[in-house]
């Protein structure tokens, strides 16, 4: 079996570096292209960050190809419909993925229930401490979390919550049994809930989704996450509200917002760079997702983790 891999340089360094001599050992591995132009015909693809998009031209290119491995989450973005239509068997590490994601979530649900960051502030500028004084309203036990989007971090999400003294509320218009959570409507998850996390993909009827109805129905000091898509948020009523409600955005739209944009201004706002899918030494994971894929792919097996043509639809 021949493959090759393509990719930024970047995310062949990150990820695919440290599993080459794998990867080498399971097929004859044509090497890491930035762009199809020298990509010899293969039989197997594995893809990462900054792949161009596999179009019919670049498949009338590759006719022996029949897979692609994908290193990352989301195949939206260059995986086309002509893979599918031709018949190409297409992976992805979005599972794998999904845990740093919803490690992050499950942490950011946690510090904000304790009021972490801003307690830790107003400590450093006042040098005193209290306790019997904190109002009831701070801390976890009993507190509802809302997960928008039985999604595949969405689900994650919902079994780490598992172990804590949370009630858990879900909303997806495709799901109505979720284990370990309470299905319900939308509006009711916006108004049940003191915090809420948003895993649903960016699609046209999700664009601007979380807006300013179902943001007025969270209650004073409720908490909205979102580590989906930044436009899944209407951000112009996020501003109008940041002052009742707080909000953890690891995802903005634009990213980066521009320097001038009141939301970095807010005391009530914490945003940090896209950081939760993974980074560091998580990238080991996704390299080491590739390769097990691969692996099966050359004995004859169907990928653990394939993304199937009828869900090309609804694709993060």
């Amino acid at each position: 079996m021949r493959a090759a891999g393509v990719m930024s340089a970047e995310a062949a360094a990150a990820v695919l570096a440290p599993v080459l001599h794998d990867l080498k050992a399971l097929c004859d591995f044509e090497g890491v292209h930035e762009d199809f132009a020298g990509v010899p015909d293969v039989d197997l693809l594995v893809t990462g960050w900054g792949c161009p998009p596999i179009t019919a031209e670049v498949l009338d290119r590759l006719p022996s190809l029949k897979a692609i491995v994908h290193t990352a989450g989301s195949v939206k973005g260059f995986v086309t419909d002509a893979c599918w239509d031709r018949g190409v068997a297409v992976s992805s590490a979005a599972q794998a993925n999904a845990l740093p994601v919803a490690e992050y979530t499950v942490a950011m649900i946690l510090l904000s229930g304790k009021r972490v960051l801003e307690r830790a502030r107003e400590y450093r500028e006042t040098k005193q401490m209290s306790v019997y004084g904190i109002p009831a309203s701070v801390g976890n036990f009993g507190a509802v979390v809302g997960v928008l989007s039985a999604s595949m971090i969405g689900r994650r999400v919902i079994e780490l919550l598992a172990p804590y003294d949370f009630e858990v509320l879900v909303h997806d218009p495709f799901v109505t049994e979720v284990d370990g959570a309470e299905s319900v409507s939308l509006t009711e998850l916006f108004e049940r809930s003191d915090v809420v996390s948003v895993h649903t993909p960016l699609l046209p009827e999700t664009r601007g989704l979380v807006g300013r109805d179902l943001l007025g129905r969270l209650r004073d000091d409720a908490v909205l996450i979102n580590t989906a898509r930044g436009a899944v948020l209407d951000q112009d009523a996020l501003v109008a509200e940041v002052g009742r409600i707080r909000a953890v955005l690891d995802v903005t739209d634009p990213e980066v917002l521009p320097v001038d944009h009141p939301l970095w201004r807010s005391d009530n706002v914490l945003i940090t760079p896209h950081l939760a899918g993974s980074q560091g030494n998580e990238w080991g994971r996704l390299g080491r997702h590739a390769v097990d894929e691969v692996r099966r792919w050359a004995a004859g097996e169907p990928f653990a983790t394939p993304v199937p043509a009828d869900r090309r639809e609804r694709i993060a």
